[in-house]
């Protein structure tokens, strides 16, 4: 596999896609909270985000379904061009004046749904677009990673120079970008769905596959816990914390840290090929709690962007060591609606924690919040690695290798 040529014409595509669509998100973020935020305040910015979040969990694992019921990448592409029109919308209201809270809301349902439907094929592609699968991962994390470190300062550039309506055209032409991309890569014929079935009994089906693999189940339940208890409460308490000790510059300088940690670790996991990758990968997210740790404990600058990369190459590791095994054990017309759940689980869970932290921190202190989800990063940590069936799993090769060569009729 090492000689495997990587940087074919397929994969070379998807590889833009998927860079240029994760740069798009960086900026969404960001251009909420100025753009949004600047007309209607903390509220409009927190419906805009609730509008993307309810459709995008709601439609989610109707996305694994039909994504291989149809194939990944019409579903991709029609998501990109729907959001296109979405986010063309919004910037187009921006440049006539200041867009009505209901069209930022209905738009962003409209993002929501869309993403629910280009985000299990994410998984599912690679398979198709490479063969050197570990590889492919590593070098996408890579400038995924990048792309999240420049897309919020971009934003932010392009906010302070030239306003709402060209952030939000640039955030849309993203997605244009990333279908185009899409549209352009060359794929074998995706056979009919079987007649016999439906989308609910594919739903379901899916269901069971998912829950049939212990080392997958086992995985997002620690996730789901993470949700509420570390992920969730992180982000707004960190940025509290970090801001009103060190200024606003400080968690910027944060977030960078975070990005540049991520790029280690998929440099990292670029060269490492563990026989054991989740025992590996697990091992690799005890690093995630150094974060919060600094945090809750007050740490000056330097030892808080040290622990921000640790976080980050902690994340960034983690991330290929599973997006590559479930890529190489799951059975390819299994594989969309797997990742359909486990974005459901994965991410369900966050919201609660993102709700739950400001006000349980009222009661008990945001740095006994953190330095409890300190605990739960390790014990987290703990439990894959007591899971037999995450311990164990080994790499694999994939199920079907990718051809450059294959045409769609």
């Amino acid at each position: 596999m090492k000689g495997t040529a990587l940087w074919t014409g397929n994969f070379t595509r998807y590889f833009l896609a998927r860079t240029v669509s994760v740069f798009g998100d960086a900026m969404l973020i960001v251009a909420s909270a100025l753009a949004v935020g600047h007309h209607y305040g903390a509220t409009g910015v927190g419906l805009v985000l609730a509008a993307f979040s309810i459709p995008f969990l709601a439609s989610i694992l109707f996305g694994g379904v039909f994504a291989d019921r149809i194939g990944a990448r019409p579903l991709m592409l029609g998501a990109d061009l729907v959001r296109l029109v979405a986010q063309g919308s919004v910037a187009a209201a921006f440049f006539l004046g200041t867009p009505a809270l209901w069209l930022l809301l209905v738009c962003s349902a409209v993002h929501g749904a869309a993403s629910a439907a280009f985000q299990p094929g994410v998984n599912g592609m690679v398979p198709l677009v490479a063969t050197d699968l570990h590889r492919a991962n590593a070098t996408i994390k890579v400038s995924q990673s990048i792309a999240q470190l420049l897309g919020p300062a971009t934003a932010g550039v392009v906010f302070g120079l030239l306003g709402a309506g060209p952030l939000y055209a640039t955030d849309a032409a993203t997605f244009a970008v990333s279908a185009a991309c899409l549209a352009g890569l060359r794929l074998g014929a995706v056979p009919p769905p079987d007649a016999a079935t439906s989308p609910l009994r594919d739903l379901a089906a899916g269901w069971h596959e998912f829950r049939s693999r212990t080392w997958i189940w086992s995985v997002i339940l620690v996730w789901v816990v993470y949700g509420v208890l570390l992920f969730g409460p992180l982000i707004p308490l960190g940025s509290v914390l970090i801001s009103g000790r060190l200024g606003a510059p400080a968690y910027g300088w944060t977030e960078s840290g975070l990005a540049a940690g991520a790029i280690a670790g998929g440099l990292l996991a670029l060269r490492l090929r563990p026989h054991r990758p989740l025992a590996a990968g697990a091992v690799a997210m005890f690093g995630y709690g150094l974060l919060p740790l600094a945090i809750a404990l007050h740490a000056p600058l330097g030892l808080l962007l040290t622990a921000a990369a640790a976080n980050g190459a902690a994340w960034s590791f983690w991330s290929v060591m599973w997006q590559t095994s479930v890529q190489t054990h799951v059975p390819p017309e299994m594989l969309n609606r797997i990742t359909s759940y486990e974005v459901f689980g994965s991410d369900g869970s966050l919201p609660i924690g993102q709700a739950l932290a400001g006000p349980v921190a009222a009661l008990v202190g945001a740095e006994a919040v953190l330095g409890f989800s300190v605990g739960v990063s390790a014990l987290g940590c703990v439990a894959l690695l007591l899971i037999p069936a995450v311990r164990a799993l080994q790499r694999s090769e994939p199920h079907v290798p990718a051809a450059d060569t294959r045409v769609s009729p």
